[in-house]
C-alpha cells in the first residue's frame, strides 16, 4: 500500500479545514457553509428581500408591474453556479500553496497515520507528524419518527421559512418547545412574531408523529399537540427537518488513535489549543466540544492553530463575544450573552437592560410594519456598565452587530457607547441612543428618523 508523509495533514474540506490547510468532502471544497448552508441561504434571502424592494418600489415612484413573479429555476441556477465558482476557486488556491489534495474518506489506522480510498479503488495510508480533525457536524435524522429519513430533507427551520414565504411559497413552521434555543428569548419571541404577521404559519407546542407519502407524491404529516393531545394532519409537498446536527466522526475511527470524545454529544473533547486527548492531533470547528457552530469561529481557530503550529504566533482562539446573525425576513444580529445568560450569571440586580423600538427610514414611505424592530443592549449594573450582550432585530442586522462586536471586544461600557456619535440616518445609530432601562417600566418606543 502507497505510503506518503506530510507535516501537516487536515481532515475536512469545509470552511476550518481549508483555513488550515484542506482535505476532501462529499460536496466540492467548502464544506457545509458554501455548498449547502451560508452561502447559498443568504443568497436566497436576498432573493426574498427583494421581492419586499419591488412591493416597496411603487411608493418610492417605480412603476413596477405588481405581483412580480419569481422563478425558483433562475435563482437556483444562479445560486448552483456561485457555488461552483467557489469550489474551483479554493481548488486553485491550493494548488497555488503547493497543498495536496485528496478526495476520499479518511479513517485513522494510528496515531500518526490515515487510511483512504482512492477513486480507483486503490488504498493509500497518509502518515503525518500534525493532524488536524475539520471534519464539521451533519444534521440529524429524528430516526425515530416514521418515513423521516425516507421522505424528509434537512436545513435550517426559520431561516428556510422565512425566505419561502418571502419568495410567495406556502411555508409552515413545527416548534416542539421554544424557538431559537440558544439565543436570547424575547428576541426569538419577537422573530416568531414578525414570521407570523407576515404568512408563515406556526406550529407552537407540537410534535410530527409519522409521514406518508400519498399517491400524487405529495407528503401528508400527523402530529399531536403536545398540550392537549389531540392529533391533526397536514399535506406537504416537502418536509425539512432542523432538529440538530451530529459530529461527522463515524468513519474516522477515532478509537484507533485514542482521540477521545463526549460520550453524549459525540464531540470531540480538545483544550485551550484546539488539542485533543492526543498532542498532536486537533480538532476545530464544528466538530469540536464546546466550539460556536459557525463558520467564521471555525476559520479563525484553523488559521491561529497553522501559525502556532509553524511558529509564527502563540495566539489562541478567543470563542467569547463572538458576532453571529439569523437571517430571518427581519435579521436578528447579537454580540455577547443574551438577558438570561446575564442574569444567571451576575443576577437580577447586577444587571441594567436598555432597550427601545424603533422604526427604519426606508419603513416609513411605503407604511411597512414596525412593530418587531427592536434594540436591547444588556449591560453590568455598576458603572460604567460594561456591556455584556448586544442584540439588534431589524435591516441589515449582520452588518451592524459586526461593528458593535469589535467594541465588545475592547471592554466597551454603556457611557462609551452612548457617547459615540451615530451615523445618520442609520438603524444602526439607534444603538447610541438607548436611552430607557426596562427597570424604569418606560415606555421604549421611539418615533425613529
Amino acid at each position: 500500500m502507497e505510503r506518503q508523509c506530510y507535516d501537516l495533514l487536515v481532515i475536512g474540506g469545509g470552511s476550518g479545514g481549508l483555513a488550515c490547510a484542506k482535505e476532501g468532502t462529499r460536496w466540492g471544497l467548502g464544506g457545509t457553509c458554501v455548498n449547502v448552508g451560508c452561502i447559498p441561504k443568504k443568497l436566497m434571502h436576498q432573493a426574498a428581500l427583494l421581492g419586499g424592494v419591488i412591493r416597496d418600489a411603487p411608493h418610492y415612484g417605480w412603476e413596477v408591474a405588481q405581483p412580480a413573479l419569481h422563478s425558483w429555476r433562475k435563482m437556483a441556477e444562479a445560486v448552483q453556479n456561485h457555488v461552483k465558482s467557489l469550489n474551483w476557486g479554493h481548488r486553485v488556491q491550493l494548488q497555488d500553496r503547493k497543498v495536496k489534495y485528496f478526495n476520499f474518506k479518511a479513517s485513522f489506522v494510528n496515531k500518526h497515520t490515515v487510511c483512504g480510498v482512492l477513486k480507483g479503488g486503490k488504498e493509500i495510508l497518509l502518515s503525518a507528524e500534525h493532524i488536524v480533525i475539520a471534519t464539521g457536524g451533519r444534521p440529524r435524522y429524528p430516526a425515530h419518527i416514521e418515513g423521516a429519513v425516507e421522505y424528509g430533507i434537512t436545513n435550517v427551520a426559520l431561516e428556510c421559512a422565512g425566505f419561502l414565504t418571502g419568495l410567495g411559497l406556502d411555508a409552515t413552521i413545527m416548534i416542539r418547545s421554544i424557538p431559537l434555543r440558544a439565543f436570547d428569548q424575547q428576541m426569538a419571541s419577537l422573530v416568531i412574531e414578525h414570521m407570523a404577521v407576515h404568512g408563515t404559519r406556526i406550529l407552537k407546542g407540537c410534535m410530527p408523529l409519522r409521514v406518508e407519502k400519498l399517491p400524487d407524491g405529495q407528503l401528508q404529516v400527523t402530529w399531536v399537540d403536545l398540550a392537549s393531545d389531540r392529533k391533526d394532519v397536514g399535506t406537504f409537498d416537502t418536509v425539512l427537518w432542523a432538529t440538530g446536527r451530529v459530529p461527522e466522526i463515524g468513519s474516522l475511527n477515532l478509537e484507533k488513535a485514542d482521540v477521545h470524545t463526549n460520550p453524549h454529544t459525540q464531540k470531540i473533547l480538545v483544550d485551550a489549543q484546539d488539542a485533543t486527548s492526543v498532542p498532536h492531533i486537533y480538532a476545530i470547528g464544528d466538530v469540536a466540544e464546546g466550539r460556536p457552530e459557525l463558520t467564521p469561529t471555525a476559520v479563525m481557530a484553523g488559521r491561529l492553530l497553522a501559525q502556532r503550529l509553524c511558529g509564527r504566533s502563540s495566539d489562541l482562539m478567543d470563542y467569547d463575544n463572538v458576532p453571529t446573525t439569523v437571517f430571518t425576513p427581519l435579521e436578528y444580529g447579537c454580540v455577547g450573552l443574551s438577558e438570561e445568560a446575564a442574569v444567571a450569571r451576575h443576577g437580577e440586580e447586577g444587571v441594567e437592560v436598555y432597550h427601545a423600538y424603533y422604526k427604519p427610514l426606508e419603513f416609513t414611505v411605503p407604511e411597512r410594519d414596525a412593530s418587531q424592530c427592536y434594540i436591547k443592549m444588556v449591560c453590568l449594573r455598576e458603572p460604567p456598565q460594561l456591556v455584556l450582550g448586544l442584540h439588534f432585530l431589524g435591516p441589515n442586522a449582520g452588518e451592524v452587530t459586526q461593528g458593535f462586536a469589535l467594541a465588545l471586544k475592547c471592554g466597551a461600557s454603556y457611557e462609551q457607547v452612548m457617547r459615540t456619535v451615530g451615523i445618520h440616518p442609520t438603524c444602526a445609530e439607534e444603538v447610541a441612543k438607548l436611552r430607557i432601562s426596562k427597570r424604569s417600566g418606560l415606555d421604549p418606543t421611539v418615533t425613529g428618523c
